[in-house]
């Protein structure tokens, strides 16, 4: 009996982080801010970063921080519930998944970066503050968002390997790193090419 309501709540955990994930936080704030949809202007990507070119930075850090909210909820739940590792892997999964592919949204998502790291700041704090921190160090160098994100991502199956060594825990995020690489596989070109838009001041 008790066995059967876990696995029903861990379904409902699963597909209401789903759901979650699938609320397209870039679209929502662009219509309250009356902006044009962010999949029709700039790349195309409804993210923060491409809300920040359309509409500026208040628009950008709601967006930003509605992502992050997307990936920390459902780790905070987990915890709060005191969730087996793989509960985790799982939940956190399908609201990086929500995000990318949004049932709401025709399945036309962003890239993932934001969910992503408040799925990491919501798992442990240090993973987090340490993604967070090479994503800051590697954009001030570079002045490349997307390269920032990516070298920041690539490198959090290592950073959980050192602070959450669960096989469940590193298996999430070599798949999310994967969907990731994918995901910016055109901002991947353009910086072979040098063609990569640059942060501006």
């Amino acid at each position: 009996m008790l066995k059967g309501v876990l696995v029903l709540a861990v379904c409902f955990l699963i597909v209401t982080a789903y759901l979650l994930g699938s609320v397209s936080t870039a679209i929502l704030v662009c219509r309250c801010f009356r902006l044009p949809d962010p999949r029709t202007q700039g790349s195309h990507n409804p993210g923060a970063t491409n809300v920040l070119r359309i509409g500026g930075r208040l628009p950008a850090a709601v967006t930003l921080a509605g992502d992050m909210a997307k990936g920390l909820i459902p780790m905070i739940v987990c915890h709060a519930l005191e969730m087996a590792p793989l509960v985790f892997a799982c939940v956190g999964l399908a609201a990086f998944l929500g995000h990318l592919y949004p049932v709401y949204f025709r399945f036309q998502g962003g890239k993932g970066v934001a969910t992503a790291i408040g799925m990491d700041l919501g798992l442990h704090w240090l993973i987090g503050v340490s993604v967070i921190g090479i994503w800051l160090l590697v954009a001030k160098i570079m002045r490349v968002s997307s390269l920032a994100a990516l070298v920041a991502m690539s490198l959090a199956p290592l950073i959980v390997a050192w602070i959450w060594p669960a096989f469940a825990i590193i298996g999430l995020h070599l798949v999310v790193t994967l969907l990731l690489l994918i995901r910016h596989r055109t901002n991947i070109r353009k910086l072979i090419h040098g063609e990569e838009d640059r942060i501006h001041h």
